[in-house]
């Protein structure tokens, strides 16, 4: 018996109301939350086409071979920032003509083990055996409106397909739960002559999975309690006359105790290291994950906790480095010390849903921007009473000795133009390649780059 994907009822509608008129095929993203019994998809949306392609017409796009996988990871990456803790890229589903049918499964299987491959690239974690390695595809005819609905193992390149359940249910994501915590970063890490021809992202790499850890090694008191991992998230309390746990929309308040000093067992060398500079990360960051309400277990709401606040470093870090690509100023001093201010989480529920999306804002930009971020990759109308901005302290220095340029060296030429401003970032994060996305600095905080000559 294959997976079961319980699905938000909107979704069906969503993915009914495309026309196929005009272009032979739509493809998109499935969002949800995967769990030990069985796995939740609670939003879909398109992959927003090509610029290149908006007047393509539909015998321009008559063969599978026309999608483009370097777009659908180029708008995955970008939606993955967009997702609070507990939510993923669950997999891919795309609506074709019926004469389109037989070739359908070799893309969506191309795509999908494309899609997780670039996503995991810019983690600071990896899956653990725990974790479910089923990823979905999904196939709908437009004139038949059949569903076909797969999985595959991520983890094992030769995984072949397996049927899945799809159902829809209303309301799935209306009383959700939530955990909310606010985490003050601070690291230092040199950078070694030794290493110093290597991007800035090789370089921080090492110092930044070491903060990884002691997040992943941290203790997490929630509601001020310490609780058992296998214990289960609502236990404890009041359950209704018919002996269930009352079921609402809860926040927990989650505070994170990371270890300051080695187990005595462990033995600590002092290590002298020649470094051509050291880079300084600061901050305070807001972090949110979300967790299903069939009777969760304690650890899988930390675990979830605990990537969105390694996730939201990196994401932060990356989007500083991308906008300084988008606004450098040429004939600047080597020396020059330079303040920057880090974005601020944005919050935006998703209607009908006690589940929130995220984006990042720089003080500089405006709200219609995120409405038109959130459009653009999202295919999501945002109201702007419906923004809640994260207060978070957010300065950022960088003191250099080398070139702007030779900070940010991995770009190259050739990418494909995007629609809008909002996804030039995508063509940005893509040329990148760039230091950040493992290096993952700062937060809503302080950022410093220390560079001194030999």
């Amino acid at each position: 018996m294959g997976r079961s994907y319980i699905v938000e009822e909107s979704i069906g509608q969503y993915l009914l109301n495309f026309n196929n008129h005009e272009k032979a095929f739509v493809s998109g993203l499935l969002i949800g939350q995967c769990s030990s019994q069985k796995d939740y998809v609670v939003l879909a949306t398109r992959t927003p086409p090509r610029e290149d392609q908006n007047e393509d017409t539909r015998s321009s796009q008559s063969k599978l071979d026309d999608l483009d996988e370097e777009w659908t990871t180029t708008h995955a990456n970008q939606v993955s920032r967009m997702l609070p803790g507990g939510l993923l890229v669950l997999g891919i589903f795309i609506i074709t003509t019926p004469d389109l049918g037989k070739d359908v499964q070799n893309a969506l299987r191309r795509l999908l083990f494309a899609v997780e491959k670039s996503i995991a690239k810019k983690r600071l974690w990896n899956l653990t055996e725990n974790d479910v390695s089923d990823r979905v595809t999904l196939h709908v005819c437009s004139s038949t409106k059949k569903i076909i609905c797969r999985t595959y193992d991520i983890c094992d390149p030769k995984s072949s397909a397996k049927p899945a359940d799809w159902k829809y249910q209303n309301g799935l994501s209306s009383s959700w739960l939530s955990l909310d915590c606010k985490i003050h970063v601070n690291i230092h890490v040199p950078l070694s002559t030794t290493t110093a021809n290597y991007p800035l992202e090789k370089n921080t790499k090492n110092g930044l999975a070491r903060w990884a850890k002691q997040i992943e090694g941290g203790v997490y008191l929630i509601n001020g309690q310490v609780k058992e991992e296998d214990c289960e998230l609502l236990e404890g309390q009041k359950k209704s006359s018919r002996g269930n746990t009352q079921i609402t929309s809860q926040t927990f308040d989650v505070r994170v105790l990371t270890q300051l000093l080695l187990n005595s067992n462990h033995r600590s060398t002092a290590t002298v290291q020649v470094c051509s500079g050291s880079v300084n990360l600061k901050g305070s960051v807001t972090c949110r994950a979300y967790i299903h309400n069939n009777k969760p277990k304690v650890k899988d709401a930390v675990q979830a906790l605990k990537r969105d606040i390694l996730n939201t470093v990196s994401d932060r870090c990356e989007i500083l480095f991308e906008d300084l690509l988008m606004n450098e100023t040429p004939g600047k001093k080597d020396s020059e010390k330079e303040f920057h201010a880090l974005p601020h989480r944005v919050f935006v529920p998703i209607p009908g849903s006690s589940v929130m999306l995220c984006d990042y804002k720089f003080g500089d930009e405006s709200t219609r921007e995120i409405q038109e971020n959130f459009m653009e990759l999202l295919d999501r109308h945002v109201g702007v009473d419906d923004l809640e901005i994260a207060e978070e302290i957010n300065t950022a220095s960088i003191h250099s000795c080398m070139k702007r340029e030779d900070i940010l060296d991995n770009t190259y030429d050739g990418q494909p133009k995007h629609l809008a401003k909002t996804t030039m970032a995508l063509r940005i994060q893509q040329n990148l390649g760039l230091a950040i996305a493992a290096a993952v600095a700062l937060l809503a905080a302080g950022f410093s780059f220390h560079y001194f000559s030999d």
